[in-house]
């Protein structure tokens, strides 16, 4: 697991002072947001008890984050950055949702230790917090868009793979099935973090990991899941 002082670079090269001082700002601000956040309430900070509790400019903060928001979900928006990572170097094979779940593990698995509180903190203002919950909804959406794309250019025609059931097929059929699974691993790894989030505040990656698991093994007895009709039971 990468930490936070050694700061690799691309090839496992220690980043210049400059990007260091950087990210260190960048780390300052988040976790002073999110601290604030959770003592005084979203809505009641400002952006200038932020700057100043870092001694920065609105000008530097500016050059870090769009909004008070973007600082609260940073956490989240660095884990969807590395899930993108993962997945362009995965080895594709077998059922999408497979692939995708493994990835989402992977990405875990692989973020530093620091990451792993900070976005705890994250998730608990987005849980009680609506204009935090809109927007990391919204940048699911984005990820989720992006993440389609991807998959599309690296898997190609899916049409061979997946249309075992005789069912009819047409223009568009691919993307849509494709959607589709993605639109089942946001849901699945969303339910375990909001198990996860709202759980002991002791609880930590393994259980979010136990967790997201949990709610893939779900998947497929919540697809056959039936209603009896009234009285008949």
């Amino acid at each position: 697991m990468t930490t936070a002082a050694a700061a690799p670079g691309p090839e496992g090269k220690e980043l210049p002072l400059r990007e260091r001082k950087r990210l260190r700002t960048r780390r300052a601000l988040v976790e002073t947001a999110l601290a604030r956040y959770a003592r005084d309430g979203f809505e009641r900070t400002t952006l200038d008890d932020l700057t100043d509790d870092v001694e920065i400019s609105k000008r530097t903060f500016f050059r870090y984050f769009a909004s008070k928001e973007d600082v609260a979900l940073a956490p989240e928006k660095e884990f969807w950055t590395a899930f993108l990572d993962v997945l362009r170097e995965a080895e594709l094979s077998g059922p999408v949702l497979g692939t995708l779940h493994r990835t989402l593990i992977t990405s875990l698995e692989r973020m530093e230790e620091e990451w792993e509180h900070r976005f705890a903190e994250s998730r608990r203002l987005v849980e009680k917090t609506p204009a935090l919950s809109a927007q990391s909804l919204q940048h699911c959406a984005e990820t989720s868009d992006a993440v389609l794309e991807l998959l599309s250019v690296r898997l190609g025609p899916l049409g061979p793979l997946v249309a075992h059931d005789g069912g009819p097929d047409g223009p568009g059929m691919d993307e849509l099935r494709l959607r589709i699974a993605l639109e089942i691993t946001v849901a699945a790894f969303r339910c375990a973090l909001h198990a996860w989030s709202t759980g002991p505040a002791e609880t930590g990656r393994p259980e979010l990991i136990a967790l997201t698991g949990r709610a893939f093994a779900a998947v497929p007895g919540s697809l056959d899941l039936t209603v009896r009709p009234a009285g008949n039971g």
